[in-house]
């Protein structure tokens, strides 16, 4: 959940911890028990997995993208794109309710977070510089995600 601090246009940051378990019930006890040790520093800790090393770079089936974490589907198989950047990368969102966009100015960098809506995850990135239709590019941790083949 986003917060405006009181008199002032920034955005008041939450521990994930906090988020986490207002939005799921779970403790990090519980999360660092359900999650692989790399699915942990991506979810949890806000870590990003070393680039063109991910499970899912190169997947190409149909399906969808669903947050490691809780399951929540966020990607479709028809919005990945291949950024070159070493990510998983998707042009659009599953729905307008998969992910949450966050101010992160970690190390001076103004960029844009991306987390799951459902359980506050970390995802990834968002950047403007993505293919037509949208010109976005969603640039996620494949520890994050887990794919469900489509059923034929």
């Amino acid at each position: 959940m986003r917060r405006r601090a009181a008199g002032t246009t920034g955005l008041q940051r939450k521990s994930a911890g906090d988020e986490s378990l207002e939005k799921t019930g779970k403790t990090e006890k519980e999360w660092k028990e359900d999650l692989s040790p790399e699915q942990y520093k991506v979810l949890r800790e806000k870590g990003t997995e070393i680039p063109f090393t991910g499970k899912l770079l190169h997947n190409k089936e149909d399906g969808v993208y669903v947050c490691a974490g809780c399951g929540n589907e966020l990607f479709l198989s028809e919005a990945k794109f291949d950024s070159g950047t070493g990510w998983p990368s998707f042009w659009d969102v599953a729905s307008g309710e998969s992910v949450e966009l966050k101010e992160d100015g970690v190390l001076g960098m103004k960029r844009v977070e991306v987390a799951c809506a459902s359980c506050g995850g970390h995802l990834g990135h968002l950047f403007g510089d993505g293919p037509k239709p949208t010109g976005k590019r969603y640039c996620i941790n494949s520890a994050a995600l887990e794919f469900k083949k489509k059923k034929k």
